[in-house]
């Protein structure tokens, strides 16, 4: 059984059965608030069956994905719906207007997940990254399987650091997000 990080954030972890043509991804939610993860499959294959959902804190939700699946997951924000039933999210938005991402990526600033299983001879290959900037601390982690599979993670809140031109604010003023710094390294 995996060990999951104590972290407050959104932990991802993913169970594969050799022979099989499917695999788990389970999503735990250790943020305080709810959040609203939402995913996209890459290179023009169908989406997943439910490509977005709300995750109360402290809850679990598995999904079975087809193998071989490439694609992202992410975690949504301070989500609700207004009068007209239109759902938005004040961060890692994917605007659709609703709670489905129904192919549409998430709107930076996004921690993502990146999975691809059953890849290149049947590996699979995973990796938390911020290209799309942060927005919540995240986690990936293999459960059964073989070989020398690692967590990866990014625990920090990287929000509470985040220089002021880069910050994403919140209604109250807090820091909800950390955009991607473009030509910091120039």
């Amino acid at each position: 059984m995996m060990k999951t990080l104590a972290l407050y954030g959104l932990t991802l972890a993913f169970f594969f059965l050799s022979g099989t043509h499917s695999a788990t991804i389970t999503f735990t939610n250790n943020c305080p608030n709810t959040v609203w993860p939402g995913s996209l499959t890459a290179d023009q294959k169908p989406q997943l069956s439910n490509t977005g959902f709300e995750l109360a804190s402290k809850a679990s939700l598995s999904l079975d994905v087809p193998t071989p699946w490439k694609g992202r997951f992410w975690a949504r924000t301070q989500c609700s719906t207004d009068s007209s039933g239109k759902f938005s999210c004040a961060t890692a938005e994917c605007s659709t207007g609703q709670v489905a991402c129904n192919g549409n990526g998430a709107v930076p600033p996004a921690s993502l997940v990146e999975i691809n299983i059953a890849a290149n001879g049947g590996m699979d290959f995973y990796d938390v990254s911020l290209v799309d900037g942060f927005n919540l601390p995240v986690s990936v982690a293999t459960q059964g399987g073989s070989g020398d599979c690692q967590t990866s993670t990014c625990p920090a809140n990287v929000n509470a650091v985040c220089p002021a031109e880069l910050q994403v604010k919140g209604s109250d003023g807090s820091v909800i997000a950390c955009k991607k710094c473009m030509y910091c390294l120039q």
